[in-house]
């Protein structure tokens, strides 16, 4: 590869922002004519807690992106909890998850969910995120995602984590073995936004099982309704996304991949999304934005409740939200999840943490009085720790607390709680145990810095990105 196709990485992902924009705005009126509009029978008999004039606000629009996870968005607007707390919320179903994050940074939606990491992100201003002051007081979900891998690498001898028994080296062995044989522009893997937790998943796991992710291959961002075609036309080997998007692609659906690891085999009880405004907005509407959150709070106990999965998987394949059949919503809401293969053999696993709304399962190391909705802001010093290990900002924030405190508001969240009733664990800050991640390496938050260092591969400042 000559110096001519040499680009940074800064510049590859302006590029494919600019991209990504003209496809956004060519595709925004799809968009919005299938999101969903007006009130159902069910929210129309919902007698309101709040009324709509005592709020700064009550007319808002909220973005969703065309995933499961848009299932406590789906139901706040089908069971009327959005109005049971005075809202009039206009759902706008969002080309990808940079338009979802975008939307709220620029004014056009007020609320919407963004990939953990954003709101981090956006306030430590990594390469590929844009400054801005975000915030976010829950977690819509925890889980509810997975890594896919191509026929190809099936046919080389990959198999679902599941099955290498905990060995990073047989994996790494295997893993390099199939990378080796491509050339530098076949090497890809797509996650779906640049600087946020599924990149860092991405990187983690190859690095753990010694490749070096800045080397061997390139990450590429694409929206989550094109990954499945993306990898039958050859643009990339591997991605990794919220479900439906990895279900569809398994044998008996589309056929393309298999489902590798889900996020949850990265890091157990890991959060996915988050429900993203701007600083202003609470400081403008602090009555609205708690009413917000309050609706969300119930719809993801909705979510959460066994009995109403099935309900909610069929609610979400609506053409309004993910127009996936309900048997590629079903399994990752349900929790009957099909890792898939080419060799005719069922690799179903019934569990109750595939996608996690509220109430954390037995098998979650969690703490008293902890659910899944509220935020660690540890977990943000976490995310800052990847973001400086990839080369993505210069250097670890001196002042990380300070930014966690600020991005990730905990504090807002447990006094919205307990107005509903809902206890919330009384510390910000958390030691996550060896035991929930891959390499069963810890993360104890008062160390960070150690903790960067202690990484054999990371970069130290930001790398030559390589195009074909």
């Amino acid at each position: 590869m000559n110096e001519s196709t040499n680009w940074t990485r800064r510049r590859f992902i302006e590029s494919m922002g600019a991209t990504a924009a003209g496809v956004a705005l060519s595709s925004c009126a799809i968009s919005g004519d299938r999101s969903a509009t007006g009130l159902t029978q069910e929210a129309l008999a919902v007698k309101p807690v709040v009324r709509s004039q005592d709020l700064e606000k009550p007319n808002i629009t909220v973005g969703y992106v065309p995933v499961n996870d848009c299932a406590p968005f789906a139901i706040a607007w089908q069971k009327g909890f959005f109005r049971k707390y005075g809202l009039n919320v206009k759902l706008n179903r969002e080309a990808s998850w940079a338009t979802s994050r975008d939307g709220v940074i620029f004014g056009r939606t007020d609320a919407a969910p963004v990939v953990s990491g954003a709101v981090t992100n956006a306030r430590i201003g990594a390469e590929g995120a844009r400054h801005a002051p975000l915030c976010a007081a829950m977690t819509i979900h925890r889980h509810g995602n997975a890594m896919t891998m191509n026929r190809e690498m099936w046919d080389a001898g990959l198999r679902p984590w599941r099955e290498y028994n905990g060995d990073l080296e047989a994996f790494g062995r295997d893993f390099r073995n199939y990378f080796d044989k491509l050339p530098a522009e076949r090497r890809v893997w797509a996650v779906v936004l640049s600087s946020a937790i599924y990149e860092y998943f991405v990187r983690y796991l190859s690095a753990a099982a010694g490749v070096d992710p800045l080397k061997e291959f390139r990450v590429i961002i694409i929206p989550p309704p094109q990954m499945v075609s993306n990898v039958r036309n050859g643009a990339m080997q591997a991605y990794m996304v919220a479900e439906p998007w990895n279900t569809r692609a398994i044998t008996g659906n589309e056929g393309v991949g298999f489902t590798f690891a889900q996020g949850k085999e990265i890091w157990l009880g890991h959060p996915d999304r988050l429900l993203a405004v701007m600083e202003s907005f609470i400081e403008q509407y602090p009555k609205t934005y708690r009413s917000l959150v309050k609706a969300m709070i119930e719809a993801c106990q909705y979510c959460s409740k066994s009995e109403n999965r099935e309900e909610v998987a069929k609610l979400i394949s609506a053409r309004s939200f993910t127009a996936a059949k309900p048997k590629f919503t079903r399994p990752g809401i349900v929790g009957e999840y099909n890792y898939g293969g080419f060799d005719g053999q069922k690799r179903i696993v019934k569990s109750l943490d595939t996608t996690i709304f509220f109430d954390l399962p037995d098998n979650i190391p969690h703490q008293s009085e902890e659910h899944s909705t509220f935020l660690w802001r540890s977990r943000s010093i976490w995310l800052m720790t990847q973001a400086a290990r990839w080369g993505q900002i210069k250097e670890f924030p001196k002042d990380a607390d300070k930014l966690a405190s600020q991005g990730w508001r905990t504090d807002l969240y447990r006094e919205i709680a307990a107005e509903l009733g809902i206890k919330s664990p009384k510390e910000d800050f958390k030691v996550e145990s060896p035991e929930v991640f891959i390499d069963k390496k810890g993360f104890d938050p008062s160390q960070p810095v150690q903790y960067l260092n202690s990484f054999e591969i990371r970069a130290n400042s930001p790398q030559s990105f390589y195009m074909s």
